[in-house]
């Protein structure tokens, strides 16, 4: 039985959360305790999102955390500019994750399509 470990897309947000964590981590960004807190709240809730979307059984409710999810993939693109723009030094890594991020945003979309076919499957049956 497949579980949500088991998704490309919530693999890649994991390892992404781990390259957050990294980031924030670094000596002068750290110091913006606000814009790391956010950045790393932020992709925590695309991951998390994936998860219990998945989990549910009820498509509605499964949509909206899926959608969540990709909300939560412009945050973290958007702070990741906020970083580039700001902390010169950790730019580079920034523009590297904010690409993973948009891979792991089409992922998310992927399953909110399959997602609204089922449901208009089910509608029509």
């Amino acid at each position: 039985m497949m579980t949500f470990e088991d998704l490309e897309g919530w693999q890649k947000a994991r390892q992404t959360v781990r390259k957050i964590y990294e980031l924030t981590s670094a000596k002068r960004l750290c110091r913006d305790f606000g814009l790391c807190s956010q950045l790393q709240r932020a992709a925590v809730s695309i991951m998390s999102n994936i998860a219990e979307g998945f989990e549910r059984q009820h498509l509605p409710e499964k949509l909206q955390s899926y959608n969540i999810s990709r909300g939560s993939t412009a945050e973290v693109r958007s702070l990741l500019y906020v970083i580039e723009d700001n902390f010169p030094e950790t730019a580079t890594a920034a523009v590297a994750l904010r690409r993973e991020v948009v891979a792991i945003g089409k992922l998310v979309t992927g399953l909110i399509r399959s997602t609204q076919q089922r449901k208009i499957k089910q509608s029509s049956s």
